[in-house]
């Protein structure tokens, strides 16, 4: 399922025709672990706000009437230099991707931006400047006998969750070894909780730390000061790294793009075997800077229609108010939402969209790995 923002494998409990429950697809090969808000999500295909039909303004609409005037109003700006802007939430979706770029070859002047509203940019930009595909590192903690993060909790739901069960199964002792984890981190965490040895240090002290951690296992030198506890702290965690060779693995959680392809190349140069990169997780596909690039060009007014689906910036934007301003100075606006949220109230027009629970469609939750859902009502 793909719920706007969690993608797992599930299984749907149903009676009489109605999904009661969300289970864990256990037998599934990819993120066959549900969290607490898929477990929770049977509960909006039942929610008592979300509307039945498109609406224009406050007036009720036909699917008809909706596809008429929305047809000739793009056929209108693909006539002029606007642009027609799909602001959507990433859907890990082959058909759907297919789908838009049907749509750019109909309409000419279209911009796909996809936006996460907990966004995992810096991640993605650092991996597609190393490996040419956009994308996020996918880990097997299984395969990994000494692990340093520095500010990744990664047994919570980091980069969509999935990680614990791979992790756990290396923290049974078997003949007396187990594998070593160490957190560095300045928030307290489920998975500094878990870790062997927990250093806490600030914010602005994980990026060096990360940085002096690369200096130690792969060379050179970094310019900045730790105190001497975390400083040492960093040497024993890069001498363990050396030392587990291919079973060492480093990843962190700093959304700073420096940050992730510093760790990318630890694990490149430690050869870790619990880094496949052959398979990179598609679940997450944002760009903070095309968001920021759409939100000026609609504040200038450049943007000739606007359609969004599956998000709601004008809730989850840091800048929400300068979203709302460029919205009004936009020609057409389009929001296919479940409910009236914030956005889709200020919009000109919503469009009904159905829950997962009743929809078809398909999903490559990792590279290469699809799967497909079905509806259950």
């Amino acid at each position: 399922i793909a719920n706007g923002f969690d993608f797992a494998s599930v299984l749907v409990k149903t009676r009489e025709g109605r999904p009661i429950k969300i289970e864990n697809n256990t037998m599934a090969a990819t993120n066959g672990s549900a969290n607490a808000r898929v477990n929770a999500s049977v509960l909006g295909l039942y929610d008592s706000l979300r509307i039945q039909s498109p609406k224009k303004g406050d007036a009720t609409i036909s699917w008809t009437d909706f596809d008429v005037d929305t047809t000739k109003k793009l056929v209108d700006i693909a006539a002029t230099n606007k642009d027609i802007v799909l602001l959507t939430q990433t859907f890990a979706s082959p058909s759907t991707s297919k789908l838009i770029s049907e749509f750019k070859e109909k309409y000419g002047n279209v911009r796909h931006v996809v936006y996460d509203s907990v966004s995992e940019s810096a991640a993605l930009d650092a991996y597609q400047a190393k490996y040419g595909e956009r994308g996020l590192a996918n880990y097997n903690f299984e395969k990994a006998t000494t692990i340093v993060s520095v500010g990744a909790d990664f047994l919570g739901d980091w980069q969509g969750g999935g990680f614990d069960s791979g992790y756990s199964k290396n923290r049974i002792p078997q003949n007396g070894k187990m594998s070593r984890h160490i957190q560095f981190e300045s928030n307290m965490s489920l998975t500094g909780a878990n870790a062997d040895k927990r250093v806490p240090l600030t914010p602005s002290q994980q990026k060096i730390a990360l940085a002096k951690l690369y200096s130690y296992v792969v060379g050179g030198s970094v310019s900045g000061s730790l105190p001497e506890n975390i400083e040492e702290a960093v040497k024993k965690a890069a001498s363990q790294l050396k030392k587990a060779g291919s079973n060492g693995l480093v990843v962190t959680g700093l959304q700073d793009v420096n940050a992730q392809t510093v760790a990318l190349e630890i694990n490149e140069y430690l050869r870790a075997s619990a880094f496949d990169k052959a398979t990179p997780i598609k679940t997450r596909q944002g760009s903070d800077q095309e968001v920021m690039t759409l939100i000026a060009d609609m504040k200038a007014g450049k943007v000739g229609a606007i359609i969004m689906s599956g998000v709601n910036p004008l809730y989850t934007l840091a800048n929400a108010s300068d979203f709302s301003e460029g919205l009004k100075n936009t020609d057409v606006s389009i929001a296919f939402s479940l409910k009236e949220d914030e956005t889709s109230s200020e919009a000109q027009i919503i469009a009904a969209a159905p829950h997962y629970l009743e929809s078809w469609g398909d999903v490559e939750i990792k590279k290469g790995h699809y799967a497909l859902t079905q509806p259950a009502i």
